[in-house]
């Protein structure tokens, strides 16, 4: 007998749980504990206590609302197998979770045989939730709910670029970022899983990511592809497995991309 496939609704349900959490210990620096992981190129990549008790309570409430189903976590790894698999990144975006900066979110992503069919992004400080139901994508926060739409119209010498750090772009072998660079408008720096967000929302063009992992992105694949976007590696393959990553607003856009970076 086929496994059910949850309903968005349940995307809801876990990040209300999640932000619970996280609001209880977000902008308090005494209710916070601080480690590094190893990460090759970093002297430094922070993990919490936060983001560690945040993934076991979302873990648990997928276990127990949908048992047969597998879970990766960023903290935790991998467990179970089935042809739904839960994608996990508790806190994304420790480092600005840790300065107070509202440009981290909570990534819940869910593959169906592999593929990306539903996902989320929760901001609880804010209170903005971007999501797909596998359909549309959608965006609510303090004046209501409404589709999401890229920007179709976009073309590469007026698109805003983004990417999180100019750490991970020196790190990616034979780099092509500064041809892209001086082609658009203009590069932003710094807005984490929150740029990949606003590009599903029309107000940022191109996102540009050499390091992911699976619980990075798998959340985002839906949000970006039903707004109209277009996300892959930066081979043109597709995303779910992480690595380098390359997210357009519209098809024409993201061919002149990638050709740009592979040249």
């Amino acid at each position: 007998m086929p496994l059910k496939k949850p309903e968005s609704d349940f995307l809801h349900e876990l990040a209300n749980i999640a932000e619970q959490r996280i609001l209880s210990s977000y902008l308090k620096s005494h209710c916070i504990d601080i480690s590094t992981k190893p990460k090759e190129g970093f002297r430094f990549d922070p993990v919490t206590n936060i983001d560690r008790e945040t993934e076991i309570i979302i873990r648990r409430m997928i276990s127990e609302r949908f048992p047969e189903h597998a879970i990766m976590g960023e903290e935790f790894g991998d467990t179970g197998s089935s042809t739904y698999k839960w994608v996990i990144d508790p806190i994304d975006g420790t480092r600005p979770f840790l300065c107070g900066l509202p440009v981290w979110g909570c990534l819940v992503g869910l593959l169906e045989n592999g593929e990306a069919v539903m996902g989320m992004m929760s901001q609880p400080y804010t209170g903005d939730r971007f999501w797909s139901d596998g359909k549309c994508s959608w965006f609510s926060g303090r004046f209501g709910t409404s589709i999401m739409k890229t920007r179709q119209d976009a073309e590469l010498h007026q698109a805003i670029l983004h990417t999180t750090s100019p750490e991970s772009v020196k790190l990616y072998h034979n780099n092509k970022f500064d041809l892209l660079q001086n082609q658009v408008l203009m590069t932003r720096y710094g807005g984490e899983c929150y740029a990949m967000a606003m590009l599903a929302a029309g107000h940022i063009d191109i996102c540009v990511e050499y390091s992911l992992q699976p619980y990075d992105i798998v959340a985002f694949i839906p949000i970006i592809e039903n707004a109209g976007g277009v996300i892959t590696t930066i081979d043109g393959r597709r995303a779910e497995n992480g690595g380098a990553i390359v997210v357009s607003a519209n098809e024409q856009l993201h061919e002149q991309v990638l050709n740009i970076l592979n040249s």
